[in-house]
């Protein structure tokens, strides 16, 4: 078998793997880079249409965003994932080509004054929604088999509702070796989510390194520490805004405020209002809501048999379109808000950091991960000023961080993990964590005895009976200059193509041995479609 790297390799987003194994090709997630690029994802070194199917570890757009880019490209296969992750991206990958193709509607709309060539979004609503068609529910703990010689089994690992490790079984020339996928390993003890499961054995294990060398600390005390803010916050008549990820984190947050408002913690602000807005957010509260309380921890399935509802409070509102929107800062009633995106790179959230970030009575809470070069990291270093809209906005709003909350376990919680296989794997290849980051925690690793490599995007290793060999090296040239915009576009559009071309191939093989006529017309219609096309 052979594994080769194409994505999050020496950096967080972007996550994607190839495994050719029993005869198959199958990817391990399929995710979209965000914030800045420190080394190009690598292409898929096969047509997407000679893909036989993805398995994906959990619905973050970094793990999932290149899903309908995939199926545009000519992807049919299918696309395993547990069936909270399947809910999850029917909204999410909705959501991420609504975004595609509204920012190339204003581009296009900007470029047309100035005679530039147009664009067209990376994919369309179109798109995302055959690629929701071709996703295939698996239960927790049901091993699955995609083909003779490989088997699959989706593991909770607490990191989001429906995420998973994927254990993958390979059985080739009367050898089984297994392959463990992590995924992003969860944090301990968060609200609504189970903990990580540990895996008893792997052969090769594929581990994320997010915060592979630093620890989280103490389990803050969250309820505590929110109500501290929204009390100062409210008691100088400002607003509390929160970049906060539509899925999970947002949920979270409302569990926290829930508490806070069943005790009464904040004090002589009544009922403050909490607006969730997002659309997204709102359907993704809507999934949770609905899912089987099996997927939830003791403390939230406590508190559901006693019929209360862990995200629901008086003062809970939500705001749908974009009118009412844009009416939550025309009120000046101090509020929470909370709007994605989570880094500040799109989405709402953009207009209240407009609205509210050269209010000095007003508070940013950060509660996530801010990758390098997004807006939200760019806050978090201090910046005095940013542009938003084309206008720069001064910065003099108090800007705070929940630390510690994390859906990522920290370096304890990673290595808690790998310590959890009985017999240490022949090897561990490390991913999805900064360069710095990946290069400390093999370091780590090595030191306990377990025989680890960070491999760089586009490496690629045989798997056998008889070990682990690299065949190729990954880039390690790091990102310097790139392409314009339309360069780049022209390259995506131009690959695209080639892509068609590889499907086109594939699908001639697939009609050798057909009736001679139908052949005959095949081949005038290719010889048609090349005469007419031929520069």
């Amino acid at each position: 078998m052979k594994l080769t790297f194409l994505g999050a390799n020496h950096e967080v987003t972007g996550s994607c793997t190839l495994l050719e194994a029993a005869g198959q090709r199958y990817l391990i997630d399929c995710g979209m880079e965000q914030g800045k690029d420190m080394y190009e994802n690598q292409p898929i070194p096969v047509a997407p249409g000679e893909i036989d199917g993805v398995l994906v570890t959990h619905a973050h757009i970094d793990h999932t965003g290149l899903l309908p880019l995939l199926v545009r490209n000519g992807f049919r296969g299918r696309i395993y994932a547990t069936d909270p992750t399947v809910e999850l991206c029917g909204i999410m990958l909705r959501d991420s080509a609504h975004i595609q193709e509204f920012e190339a509607e204003w581009k296009n709309r900007k470029g047309k004054r100035s005679g530039a060539e147009p664009v067209e979004p990376m994919y369309t609503i179109q798109d995302a929604e055959a690629a929701v068609r071709l996703f295939r529910g698996v239960e927790y703990g049901k091993k699955t088999e995609l083909a003779p010689g490989l088997e699959i089994e989706f593991v909770d690992v607490g990191h989001l509702l429906g995420s998973s490790s994927i254990e993958i079984w390979v059985t080739e020339n009367g050898t089984t070796t297994k392959l463990v996928f992590s995924g992003d390993i969860g944090n301990q003890n968060q609200p609504l989510i189970k903990d990580p499961t540990y895996l008893a054995d792997a052969d090769y294990v594929v581990m994320e390194s997010t915060y592979g060398d630093r620890l989280h600390g103490p389990r803050p005390d969250y309820v505590g520490e929110l109500t501290k803010i929204l009390q100062r916050t409210f008691d100088r008549g400002g607003n509390v805004v929160i970049p906060s990820f539509a899925v999970g984190r947002t949920q979270e947050l409302l569990y926290f405020i829930r508490e806070i408002k069943e005790k009464g913690l904040v004090k002589g602000h009544g009922n403050f209002p909490v607006y969730i807005d997002s659309p997204l957010a709102i359907e993704a509260t809507r999934i949770f809501k609905d899912t089987d309380p099996d997927c939830f921890d003791d403390e939230t399935r406590a508190l559901l048999a006693k019929g209360i509802d862990p995200i629901q409070f008086p003062g809970l509102r939500v705001s749908v379109t974009s009118d009412e929107s844009r009416m939550i800062n025309a009120d000046r009633e101090p509020k929470v808000i909370l709007s994605a995106s989570g880094m500040c790179e799109a989405g709402r959230i953009r207009h209240h950091l407009k609205h509210n970030l050269w209010r000095p009575e007003c508070t940013i809470l950060f509660v996530g991960y801010q990758a390098v070069g997004t807006l939200g990291r760019t806050l978090l270093e201090g910046a005095t000023t940013v542009k938003l809209f084309g206008e720069p906005i001064e910065v003099q709003a108090e800007l705070c961080q929940l630390t510690g909350m994390s859906g990522h376990a920290d370096r304890e919680g990673l290595l808690r993990w790998v310590n959890s296989f009985e017999q240490k794997p022949k090897r561990v290849f490390v991913m999805h964590g900064e360069d710095e980051t990946e290069d400390h925690f093999v370091q780590t690793l090595t030191e306990q005895g377990f025989t680890a490599c960070a491999p760089y995007n586009g490496a690629q290793w045989a798997i056998g009976a008889e070990g682990a060999v690299c065949l190729q090296e990954g880039m390690r040239v790091r990102i310097e200059h790139k392409a314009n915009e339309g360069q780049s576009r022209a390259a995506s559009v131009f690959q695209r193509l080639v892509s068609a071309g590889k499907r086109l191939l594939r699908v001639i093989e697939h009609n050798e041995g057909g009736a001679n006529k139908d052949l005959a017309k095949f081949a005038d219609q290719i010889n048609a479609l090349c005469d007419k096309w031929d520069r």
